[in-house]
C-alpha cells in the first residue's frame, strides 16, 4: 500500500478555507479527547453523527438503546451501567455536523493529511466561495449515498472522509499528472517514490468498492463508511469536470468573441 503526503503542485493563493476546515476539526477532536470522559465522547458521536436509520425516521429512544447495548459490548459492562443523557440533533442538522466529528486518532490524522496535501489546490482551482460549495456538495452527496445503502444502521456514522474524497476526486480531474510523493509500505520495507495523482486518486477510488459491495452483503453496521467515500468521489470527480467544462468555454467565448 502507499500513503501520500505531499505534492510539488505550487500554491496560487492561501488556502483560507483549508486552513479553516483542518483547525475546526482538530478543535472539535481535541475536545472531544481532551476534555470528554470516554462516555460522553461516544455520547457527543451520538448527538452529531449522522445516523441513517434515525434520518429515515426510526424514533430517538430506539436509537438510544441499541447504542447503550453496542457502547455495553465495547467496555463489557452491564447495559444498565450505562447512561446516555443525549438529545439527538435534528437528523438533516447531521449531515452537516458529522462531517467534523472523529472517532479516533487514525482516523483524523489520515483525513487531515489528505486534506493538507491535495485540498489547497483544489481551492486554487475554484476559489475560496467555490471551494466551500464544492466541500459542502462533495459531503452531502458522501452522507446521501451512505443513508441510502444502509438505511436500517443505528450506529453514527462520522468524519469528513467524504468530503476529503471529493477533494480527491476534484483534484484527480484538474491536476492528473500532478507528482505526488508517497510511502510505499511493503512488509517491513518502506521507500519513497513520485506517481502521478491520477494513480493516487484512482487506487484509493478503487480499493473502495470491493470493501463497500461485501459490507452490503455482511449487512455490517459498524466500521468504514465505504459508500461515503464512492459518493464523496464521485460528487467531487463530476463538479470538478462539469465546472472545468464550463471554464474552457468561457475561455474560448472571451477568445473569440
Amino acid at each position: 500500500m502507499f500513503f501520500p503526503y505531499k505534492d510539488d503542485n505550487p500554491r496560487i493563493l492561501i488556502p483560507y478555507v483549508t486552513y479553516a476546515i483542518l483547525a475546526v476539526n482538530v478543535l472539535v477532536f481535541s475536545y472531544q479527547t481532551f476534555l470528554m470522559s470516554p462516555i460522553a465522547q461516544h455520547a457527543f458521536t451520538l448527538r452529531f453523527g449522522l445516523i441513517p436509520a434515525y434520518f429515515w425516521g426510526s424514533d430517538a429512544q430506539t436509537v438510544l438503546e441499541h447504542y447503550r447495548q453496542y457502547i455495553a459490548g465495547i467496555y463489557e459492562r452491564p447495559v444498565g451501567s450505562i447512561t446516555l443523557d443525549v438529545q439527538l440533533l435534528p437528523a438533516p442538522l447531521t449531515l452537516l455536523t458529522s462531517t467534523f466529528v472523529h472517532s479516533g486518532w487514525f482516523h483524523i490524522i489520515g483525513n487531515m493529511l489528505f486534506l493538507y496535501v491535495f485540498a489547497d489546490n483544489v481551492e486554487g482551482a475554484l476559489g475560496h466561495v467555490r471551494f466551500v460549495v464544492f466541500y459542502l456538495v462533495a459531503s452531502l452527496a458522501a452522507d446521501l449515498l451512505q443513508v441510502l445503502v444502509a438505511p436500517g444502521s443505528v450506529l453514527p456514522v462520522v468524519g469528513a472522509s467524504g468530503a476529503i474524497f471529493g477533494v480527491l476526486g476534484g483534484y484527480m480531474v484538474r491536476y492528473p499528472r500532478a507528482r505526488i510523493h508517497v510511502l510505499v509500505f511493503i512488509v517491513f520495507f518502506v521507500t519513497v517514490i513520485r506517481v502521478p495523482a491520477l494513480v493516487v486518486a484512482g487506487y484509493y477510488f478503487l480499493i473502495q468498492i470491493l470493501p463497500g459491495i461485501l459490507s452490503l452483503q455482511a449487512q455490517q453496521e459498524g466500521g468504514v463508511a465505504w459508500f461515503e467515500h464512492i459518493g464523496g468521489f464521485v460528487a467531487g470527480f463530476s463538479y470538478m469536470a462539469i465546472s472545468s467544462r464550463g471554464r474552457k468555454f468561457r475561455l474560448r467565448h472571451d477568445e473569440y468573441p
